[in-house]
């Protein structure tokens, strides 16, 4: 599989990432076991997780699974949760917090090192000077080979690179965002801040939570146990307006022998930016389906096409 570099690190990611958000969550421990190893043996390198997903369980699965074989991935985790997933007053961009969440992934993940520690969400109440002064240290002590963030708007990306610069404090190599074909907002301020400041991407729900595999369609009612029938801000991605885009964008794909799961990938893998595509899988089978979806590489004029149908 391709891989690309990720930033100034010296680290390189497979071009198609395994998110791991469902490990401990909807996944248990042998069914995890098989999506890693499905994983591994499709060439996938980059794992992104997070202290948050299944309470800690996602790290302690991974840490499990892979044994002797940690260092063949680039393993990412992530510190730090939003307002409803945190304790009142709790401030997660503190030197104490960070420091003690390290700590307790690496038990968990049965690690000595984090390749890319990212702060999950912006802290609105701590200095971003304080939370990278403590990252840095983190990255001279070795416990950390490079720091990324994840849900940063582009001023904030901005910001902290200003911060990062002026203090000579070790800056973000990736920013993680949502983005696909049915949520483009990151074009707007986050891409552009990206490119400006050096940061490579990791979008996330590349697939938009399964809408981009065609699995829902218009009318019908939607399984048992997916995240569109499950949990009320996904059921906001079915709106006639989205079915619409899919179907144009599934009979584009169809006419070329494709399907619209592999246009998903295969978009964000064109442009430059885009350093590992992170898809989360429950299963072997979705597992080397995500792999091999990169392998289209669009022309400049089917890009163009598929931006008129999803614009």
């Amino acid at each position: 599989m391709e891989k690309r570099p990720l930033g100034t690190s010296g680290l390189e990611a497979s071009l198609v990432g395994l998110g791991c958000n469902n490990f401990g969550m909807k996944i248990d421990l042998a069914a995890s076991r098989a999506v890693i190893t499905a994983a591994l043996d499709a060439g996938i390198t980059f794992f992104d997780t997070a202290d948050m997903y299944g309470n800690g369980q996602s790290e302690d699965f991974i840490g499990q699974v892979l044994g002797p074989r940690r260092k063949e991935i680039v393993l990412a985790t992530k510190f730090g949760g939003i307002a409803m997933m945190r304790k009142s007053g709790e401030r997660w961009g503190t030197r104490a917090y960070i420091v003690g969440c390290l700590e307790a992934s690496l038990r968990r993940l049965r690690t000595e090192w984090i390749d890319l520690y990212q702060i999950h969400y912006h802290d609105p109440t701590t200095p971003i000077e304080e939370t990278l002064a403590t990252l840095d240290d983190l990255v001279r002590q070795g416990k950390v080979r490079a720091v990324g963030c994840s849900n940063f708007s582009g001023a904030q990306i901005a910001e902290a690179t200003a911060q990062a610069q002026e203090r000579r404090l070790v800056q973000f190599m990736t920013a993680q965002n949502e983005w696909n074909l049915l949520n483009r907002q990151a074009e707007r301020d986050v891409i552009p801040a990206c490119e400006r400041h050096g940061l490579g991407q990791l979008p996330y729900f590349p697939l938009a939570s399964g809408m981009l595999t065609g699995k829902y369609r218009r009318g019908e009612a939607f399984a048992a146990g997916t995240r569109l029938a499950t949990f009320a801000y996904f059921k906001d991605l079915a709106t006639e307006e989205n079915f619409t885009k899919v179907e144009a964008l599934q009979t584009f794909a169809q006419k070329r022998g494709h399907m619209i799961l592999e246009l998903a990938v295969s978009w964000l893998a064109a442009h430059p930016c885009v350093v590992s595509v992170i898809a989360g899988a429950t299963t072997p089978e979705q597992v080397r389906a995500n792999a091999v979806a990169a392998n289209w590489k669009l022309s400049a004029a089917e890009l163009a096409e598929v931006d008129a149908l999803a614009p």
